[in-house]
């Protein structure tokens, strides 16, 4: 073969799709560079690396869910704690949709997650935690039986409204309401259609009811049809039948 460094630099290089001539021709191959153990490791916080981390996030979670069958998605509080209503109202949600035909899809985590996850399990359905990447992550809650962590929150964010066919969202924080406005958005702006949205628990989310039928749709923000996008029950049969009628179950 020769020896390389005998050999005149080529007047062309090919690179994948990109071309380089002259003296915009580079030293080396790709294959070289990969294989050199030698160098930073900047390159790995770079907005190229972290796009192809998005790409995997994507493909892991859409080939973990892929054959989930119909699935509800369950929100509330990481705070919630066990034995108290707002908890047993998620064990018998959890139980109640897995009755209906549902898988349950939670974030994962403790408090009124894990109560959904919990009563999913105990009625023999199947049981999915969606976890994110935090600070004071805690991990799974041990009544997952599928479960998927996620750096980023957008694509966590998206496996919940695409495999799932509704919410229900229990008394909850700012991740909470974060996941009720993004859905009210998307069924709003008919990004996805036929997708029932449950406020379970009146005296909590009443406050919020009111605000935006008095203020954000009395000052022109929001259509009165708007408030038709979600429904406000205090009872666990009426919250399933819902979601159950509205996806035609």
């Amino acid at each position: 073969m020769g020896n390389p460094e005998a050999q005149s630099p080529p007047e062309e290089q090919h690179l994948g799709p990109v071309v380089r001539r002259r003296d915009q021709i580079t030293p080396g191959t790709t294959d070289q560079r990969l294989l050199d153990t030698e160098g930073d490791t900047e390159w790995v916080h770079t907005d190229p690396w972290r796009v192809m981390r998005i790409q995997s996030e994507f493909v892991e979670g859409f080939g973990a869910l892929a054959e989930l069958p119909s699935a509800i998605s369950v929100f509330g509080s990481a705070r919630t704690k066990p034995g108290t209503p707002e908890y047993e109202a998620g064990v018998r949600i959890g139980k109640a949709l897995v009755d209906a035909g549902f898988a349950v899809i939670t974030g994962g985590g403790p408090g009124a997650m894990e109560a959904a996850n919990k009563g999913a399990r105990e009625a023999d359905g199947i049981s999915v935690g969606l976890g994110i990447e935090l600070p004071f992550e805690q991990g799974l809650n041990p009544h997952v039986d599928i479960g998927v962590n996620f750096r980023y929150f957008f694509v966590r964010k998206t496996m919940f409204v695409k495999y799932a066919q509704g919410f229900v969202v229990l008394p909850g924080g700012l991740g909470t309401l974060d996941e009720l406005f993004e859905a009210l958005t998307l069924v709003q702006t008919r990004k996805v259609t036929r997708f029932p949205i449950v406020l379970f628990g009146t005296a909590y989310w009443g406050g919020l009811v009111d605000w935006l039928r008095d203020t954000v749709v009395a000052q022109g923000k929001a259509s009165e049809k708007d408030l038709l996008l979600f429904h406000v029950t205090d009872e666990v049969e009426e919250a399933v039948a819902l979601v159950t009628k509205e996806v035609g179950r």
